[in-house]
């Protein structure tokens, strides 16, 4: 029985059969009660009553006279057996006029022999049939000189108890059956979901993420197979972006490892003689270098993230030092794209408790992204402000936009936009992450053909009124 359903059956199955069979005894004892007890009350009553009249009204009668007075006066109708019995249990007479001799010492006539009513309920001796035996003591004056027995035979009581409790056992037979019946439909209620489950799970580990387990039926295990559908879709999702993520990330690598390739080959088979050409191609490789290395520190980071391994380096810094550098890095790549950008910054310190190289990381990533997709003659421009205690910068621009569709998911891991100008898809997602780890917040709001602008908010080290004193 290594299966749920087996076990369901056989459990449910056992504890029904116990019942019924421990209902089946209750009836065959509540039965047997009502019929035996009903026969020998009457065969006590009639034995009783009969007996009292003989010792009433044949008092001056010696036991022989008394038992053939007994056999005159006993009823046409009585079906009992009757005997007279001596103080020795030997049978005087009989209802049916013989005089037996046989030997009687069952319970009930030693009982009526010492004077008390006896009843005996079992087999006789000779015959072994089953019986009902109740006795009465006979007396002559003041002394007991008989008994007087009444018998019933009980064999059609216990047939027709016996034809009760078989009709009784069909019943519980038939309620066995339905009950087995209704386990294995319950069962097969609570196991094939739970296969239709197993069966998905397989698939999926097979690699097929588009396997989804049916909702049978709207309970426990119907809600278990909306969160495995659910967590399905999300795999099979994250599975998609993983593989446009490696292939985009090939694409990424590709790209500057053939610059590399070829311009070395170039400077190689120029043997170096021409200047130009060999700073042209040095710096070629420079680029495509340091684009590498941004590949690789964007995998790096994300990898760091995944595991719970980043560390932030944190201290008191005004944010307005890192901005004006960001201001300064990225004046001459403005100048040759005829950019205009802009800063602007409140005179008071702008302090935070954070990690100066990550921050940093997060505005180079954020202006690099606004250069590349803000088209020549357009606007960058960072601003800050502080309140309640509270620091929002916004990096804005005025390029091409994000799709609407794409907008819900640029800041998730491996999602690359609709542009072609579109990276490793992990920029956004860790600086989100970066901010995050800063107990601050990460909000991306675009337009499309209108320009974007991304706002970080970050935790004020001071007080909004320590930060900007009243002037």
């Amino acid at each position: 029985m290594k299966g749920i359903r087996s076990r369901l059956v056989f459990y449910f199955g056992m504890i029904l059969l116990l019942i019924v069979l421990l209902l089946e005894g209750l009836f065959y004892w509540a039965v047997h009660t009502y019929y035996f007890g009903t026969a020998t009350e009457a065969l006590e009553t009639r034995s009783t009553t009969f007996t009292n009249f003989i010792n009433k009204y044949a008092t001056g009668y010696r036991l022989k006279d008394k038992a053939r007075y007994i056999l005159e006066n006993v009823s046409s109708q009585e079906y009992a057996k009757i005997e007279v019995l001596d103080l020795n249990g030997k049978v005087i007479l009989n209802s049916y006029g013989f005089q037996t001799g046989e030997l009687v010492q069952t319970s009930d006539v030693m009982e009526a022999i010492r004077g008390q009513k006896g009843l005996f309920v079992g087999r006789t001796p000779q015959s072994r049939e089953r019986v009902i035996a109740v006795s009465n003591p006979l007396t002559f004056g003041s002394e007991y000189v008989g008994v007087l027995r009444y018998t019933i035979s009980a064999e059609p009581l216990y047939q027709a108890v016996n034809r009760i409790a078989l009709y009784g056992l069909g019943v519980g037979a038939g309620v066995v059956l339905l009950a087995f019946a209704l386990s294995l439909l319950m069962a097969k209620r609570i196991v094939d979901p739970i296969e239709d489950l197993t069966n998905a799970a397989k698939q999926m580990a097979e690699g097929n993420f588009t396997a989804r387990a049916p909702k049978r039926y709207d309970d426990e295990v119907g809600t278990l197979a909306d969160t495995f559908n659910y967590m399905a879709a999300e795999i099979g999702k994250n599975e998609k972006l993983k593989n446009d993520f490696i292939s985009s990330v090939s694409h990424e690598l590709r790209t500057p490892l053939t610059s590399i390739k070829g311009w070395g080959e170039t400077l190689l088979s120029g043997g170096l003689e021409e200047p130009e050409e060999t700073m042209l191609g040095l710096e070629v490789i420079s680029k495509e270098t340091d684009r590498l290395i941004g590949l690789v520190e964007e995998l790096l980071d994300f990898s760091k993230f995944q595991s719970g391994e980043m560390k932030l380096s944190r201290e008191l810094l005004d944010l307005r030092e890192i901005l004006d550098d960001m201001h300064v890095q990225f004046a001459i790549r403005a100048q040759e794209k005829q950019i205009d950008f802009q800063l602007a910054l409140p005179s008071a310190p702008l302090t935070v408790m954070g990690d100066r190289n990550r921050l940093k990381q997060v505005f180079v990533n954020l202006l690099d992204n606004a250069f590349k997709f803000t088209p020549k003659g357009g606007t960058i421009s960072v601003t800050a402000t502080a309140s309640e205690g509270r620091l929002t910068v916004t990096v804005a621009d005025s390029g091409e936009g994000i799709h609407p569709n794409d907008l819900p998911h640029v800041t998730e891991k491996f999602f690359k936009g609709r542009s072609k100008l579109s990276g490793s898809g992990l920029g956004l997602a860790i600086c989100k992450e970066i901010i995050q780890l800063h107990k601050g917040g990460f909000l991306v709001n675009s337009k499309q053909g209108h320009g974007t602008s991304i706002m970080v908010e970050l935790p004020l080290a001071l007080g909004p009124e320590e930060n900007f004193p009243a002037s």
